[in-house]
């Protein structure tokens, strides 16, 4: 049962002059396999910054603190090792990969992770699979990776990884960010279908509440100015879709 570990982790980026301006303020957090864990916040509050530090984005600066998967050192992993070590993250702007297709890159990254290639027949069938309930057309897989995809087409192409990497943690960053409607709901299932069927746990990063209509949290947790300022249950959500984010950050500049 895989535990992600996040204590009094400190994050900077430098800034053109080379100053290291302070992003992350100490932030605690532990996501248990099998758990869902909600971050919200308002725009700037550093939600992203957050997944990007823990996925080794090499923007940030790592000032204090730790990040352990399972007793090990995350921050002393290349972004390669944490990749194969069971962290997952979807980007809210997933990139474009010229020259690799979708098919080959999924491969690749599931040998990477199992340390054995898939045998094809198989693989074939489970990618096509994976994308049909995530009403993506299978001739995708033959595509370069996002190349011509529209938003929404990315968006559920970060699930289909998602289900066929069965990851020990995901890290899902604004997934909801431009979707429409149908696209949220589709791809709000995909990843409740991956929950309900592994032990993996979901670190949920959203300022919007819409998201969680489909996808239940056992926490949420509210972050502004780098920091975890309130912690709890669903019912927080609530909370913040009736009174907005104003009270904590009236509290942050006080």
């Amino acid at each position: 049962m895989s535990v992600l570990e996040i204590r009094d982790l400190q994050v900077s980026v430098k800034l053109p002059d080379g100053e290291l301006k302070p992003i992350l303020s100490g932030v605690n957090l532990t996501v248990g396999a099998g758990e869902t864990h909600a971050i919200m916040g308002p725009n700037g509050s550093g939600k992203s910054t957050l997944a990007y530090s823990i996925a080794g984005h090499p923007k940030y600066q790592i000032t204090g603190g730790s990040v352990t998967l399972d007793g090990r050192d995350v921050l002393a992993m290349s972004v390669d090792e944490r990749a194969r070590e069971g962290l997952f993250l979807a980007m809210q702007h997933p990139v474009e990969v010229p020259g690799v297709s979708m098919a080959n890159f999924l491969r690749t990254a599931k040998t990477a992770i199992e340390g054995e290639a898939p045998k094809l027949r198989t693989w074939s069938g489970e990618l096509k699979g994976a994308m049909e309930r995530l009403g993506m057309d299978p001739a995708f897989a033959q595509r370069n990776v996002n190349e011509g995809f529209s938003g929404g087409e990315k968006k559920r192409n970060e699930i289909v990884q998602l289900e066929l990497l069965k990851p020990k943690i995901a890290i899902l960053d604004e997934t909801d960010s431009g979707l429409d409607v149908d696209a949220l709901r589709v791809v709000s299932e995909g990843v409740n279908r991956v929950h309900e069927t592994t032990d993996v746990g979901i670190l949920l990063i959203t300022h919007w509440t819409r998201i969680l209509r489909y996808i239940k949290p056992d926490f949420v947790h509210v972050f502004v100015g780098g920091r975890i300022v309130e912690e709890g249950g669903p019912e927080l959500a609530d909370k913040l879709e009736a009174e907005g984010y104003d009270r904590y950050k009236a509290v942050q500049g006080a």
